[in-house]
C-alpha cells in the first residue's frame, strides 16, 4: 500500500490533459498497489503567494525562533512539506505553458526548497537532497510535440523538473506525454496513446 500526492498545476480545471493523465498514473498505481491512498493537492485552487524577500527571510530562519504569528504566516508552506514528506509517491500534473510549468508549479517548488531540511551541503561544498525514498511520475501534456523532432530543444518542463526534484533528492523519476494535443492527425489519438504508455515499476 503506497501513499500518493497527486499534484495538479493546469488551470483548466476537469479539462486538463494533465489532471486526466495523472488521474490515469494513479490508476494504475492502484492496479499495482492494492488499498494505496490518494491527497489532491490542487496548486490552482490556492493563493500562494510568489516568493519575496521577507518570506525568504522566514523560511531559512529556525522555527524555533519563530513567535506564533510567523509561524501561522507559513504554515501552507508547512504544509506542502508535510505532505512531500508523507507520500511514497508523487504524480505531478505538469502542462507545457510557454515551453516551462505553470507558475502555481513553479511556487510550490520554491516553497519546498528549505535549507537543513528538504537540501543542505556536504563538506565538499556540493549539494545534498534530503528529500529520498520517493517515486516521482511526471503527467505531461503539451499543445505540440516535444519529446523530439525541433522542438525538443524548447521543453523546459520534463528536464527542469528532472534537474531540480533531483537535486533535494527525487531522482527516480518517470514522465508521461500526452502531446500534441493541438495538431491535427495527431490530437485524436494523443491521450489514448499517452494513457497506453503508462508503466508503473
Amino acid at each position: 500500500m503506497k501513499h500518493i500526492l497527486h499534484v495538479i498545476s493546469s488551470i483548466q480545471g476537469n479539462e486538463s490533459y494533465s489532471k486526466k493523465l495523472g488521474n490515469a498514473i494513479i490508476e494504475k498505481i492502484q492496479q499495482k498497489y492494492d488499498g494505496s491512498t490518494v491527497e489532491e493537492l490542487n496548486l490552482t485552487e490556492k493563493e500562494i503567494p510568489h516568493l519575496d524577500a521577507e518570506f525568504l527571510g522566514k523560511l531559512f530562519t529556525p522555527s524555533n525562533l519563530f513567535n506564533s504569528d510567523k509561524k501561522q504566516s507559513i504554515h501552507f508552506a508547512d504544509d506542502f512539506l508535510k505532505q512531500l514528506q508523507n507520500a511514497d509517491i508523487i504524480v505531478i500534473g505538469a502542462p507545457l505553458y510557454n515551453f516551462t510549468i505553470p507558475s502555481q508549479l513553479k511556487s510550490w517548488i520554491d516553497y519546498i526548497t528549505r535549507p537543513g531540511i528538504t537540501f543542505g551541503y556536504g563538506e565538499d561544498g556540493r549539494p545534498i537532497g534530503l528529500v529520498t525514498g520517493k517515486k516521482i511520475y511526471i503527467a505531461m501534456a503539451s499543445g505540440g510535440i516535444y519529446s523530439e523532432g525541433p522542438d525538443k530543444v524548447n521543453d523546459f518542463v520534463v528536464p527542469y523538473l528532472q534537474a531540480f526534484l533531483g537535486f533535494l533528492g527525487m531522482t527516480d523519476l518517470t514522465a508521461f506525454r500526452a502531446e500534441g494535443l493541438k495538431v491535427a492527425g495527431i490530437k485524436e489519438l494523443a491521450m489514448e496513446k499517452a494513457i497506453k504508455s503508462i508503466v508503473i515499476d
